[in-house]
């Protein structure tokens, strides 16, 4: 799964990676313990242009035919191999994709049945990159609508399955048009969820601190040998 993540980049390295005019994005800040149910920025198509555009949206999917907003709880992610015909997911897979900036995630190692260790995961350049993800509009019988979004996971590559059995999927920069764009509703870009390639990539274990959200700085991303993690 994918459960936290970090964006360091700024607006205008953002802007200039996803091909977005700075002045046309809403304000947001850093990030670097990105945790469910917070407001992150994603990229999707302009429903008046077509062309990429920067939304805030709180993170765990909630479908357009929800009751409530509770099921975003569980849906911070959405299995590869499940989104074409999973309820949850099913139309939004078809119609409503979208990008989700980082420069890297985290994941944890088990140890023990006690112990468990923190990794990030970056690209070797240090470059940012993009999630897929899908979202959604909720709207509730009173008040406004609510936007959300979940990020798809797939197999693990060999960089990410020792530590764990699940990763996000992460798209290639020359992939994002094609995962944007509407298409054909009943032909989804499925062959793009697949494991990002390991040699493009590289881990490193962090201090046990990003395991509390309240936690929020730069140094969540300095390496942290074992010796002194604090468990």
């Amino acid at each position: 799964m994918c459960g936290r993540f970090a964006r360091r980049s700024t607006q205008e390295v953002l802007a200039d990676w996803f091909g977005v005019e700075p002045e046309d994005m809403p304000f947001f800040a850093p990030t670097y313990n990105a945790a469910p149910q917070s407001t992150q920025p994603v990229v999707r198509p302009s429903a008046d242009t077509g062309k990429p555009e920067f939304a805030l949206m709180r993170w765990g999917l909630v479908p357009f035919w929800a009751k409530d907003a509770k099921v975003g709880y569980s849906t911070i992610n959405a299995r590869a191999e499940e989104v074409a015909a999973k309820p949850l997911y099913r139309e939004a897979f078809k119609k409503r994709r979208c990008l989700v900036p980082a420069d890297a995630f985290y994941e944890w190692q088990r140890i023990d049945a006690k112990t468990k260790r923190p990794f990030a995961f970056g690209m070797q350049r240090g470059e940012p990159y993009a999630f897929a993800g899908l979202w959604e509009r909720w709207k509730p019988k009173e008040g406004e609508a609510l936007e959300t979004f979940t990020i798809l996971t797939t197999d693990p590559n060999k960089l990410a399955e020792q530590v764990h059995n699940r990763m996000p999927v992460i798209l290639d920069p020359q992939e994002y048009s094609r995962w944007l764009e509407p298409g054909d509703p009943s032909r989804p870009p499925v062959d793009l969820l697949r494991p990002y390639p390991a040699e493009k990539m590289h881990s490193w274990p962090v201090s046990d601190r990003v395991g509390n959200v309240r936690n929020n700085d730069l140094e969540l991303l300095t390496e942290c040998p074992p010796e002194k993690q604090l468990f």
